[in-house]
């Protein structure tokens, strides 16, 4: 059944900065190509990355691949940062900046175009949600906008029949993106503080938040796993089976 279309893809080369919107891009055993490939690992917690929720500045990073997407090496990852310089992952200026400011003592890691472990993207292979939740969340909050990029999505579904949550009747299901691609739905996306952080200016509204926890049950969005490989494109068919 013919649900809708690709309205955006956002992968996020590097976890917790500003993603980058694709026209098109390799859906991998992982998720969308690179997507958290490259992070910092905070030393103050091992084990664990630094994120939004210790600096929440990393939003206005913004990340993205210049080059092919090759399946041997990842392209450069090039980095603006909030005050507009330009550096390239791995050169130590910004990750000394990003010590700086975090007041942390954190360290680079990056992983491989054919194995990006989930611990980077923490819960599933991809998140997605639908113009009309959005839309109706906007109407909830009660603000005049709501950057869907606050609740980090790889995947912006325009729906064909704009009924707002719907997808949270979808799990279980398959999804057909495109020619090749299929996403199993499979469950909530539960939600934490990092959707309370602007991406353009990192400030603060805590009250989307509670919006979400008090209307939604602190579900928005949810999540799939990788069923079959393919390449995706802005605008492909999105069909829903059993």
């Amino acid at each position: 059944m013919l649900i809708g279309h690709i309205k955006e893809i956002v992968r996020h080369p590097v976890k917790s900065f500003h993603g980058e919107s694709v026209q098109k891009t390799k859906v991998m055993d992982y998720g969308l190509y690179g997507d958290r490939s490259h992070a910092f690992l905070d030393e103050t917690r091992p084990g664990k990355f630094l994120t939004i929720t210790q600096f929440q500045e990393m939003v206005r990073y913004k990340a993205r691949f210049i080059g092919e997407e090759l399946l041997e090496e990842f392209p450069k990852v090039e980095i603006i940062t909030p005050d507009g310089k330009v550096f390239y992952w791995g050169v130590e200026e910004l990750t000394k900046e990003i010590e700086n400011k975090s007041k942390r003592k954190v360290s680079p890691i990056s992983y491989t175009p054919l194995h990006v472990p989930i611990g980077a993207i923490e819960e599933e292979h991809i998140q997605l949600v639908t113009d009309a939740s959005l839309n109706k969340l906007k109407e909830v909050w009660g603000k005049k906008e709501i950057n869907y990029q606050r609740f980090r999505p790889n995947l912006l579904i325009s729906l064909k029949d704009k009924v707002p949550f719907i997808e949270e009747q979808w799990f279980g299901k398959k999804m057909k993106i495109g020619q090749n691609v299929e996403i199993q739905l499979k469950r909530h996306c539960e939600r934490c503080m990092i959707i309370t952080v602007d991406p353009n200016d990192a400030e603060r509204d805590s009250s989307l938040l509670k919006t979400v926890v008090k209307e939604r049950n602190n579900h928005f969005g949810v999540y799939a796993s990788v069923m079959k490989t393919g390449e995706i494109h802005v605008d492909d068919e999105v069909l829903l089976f059993d």
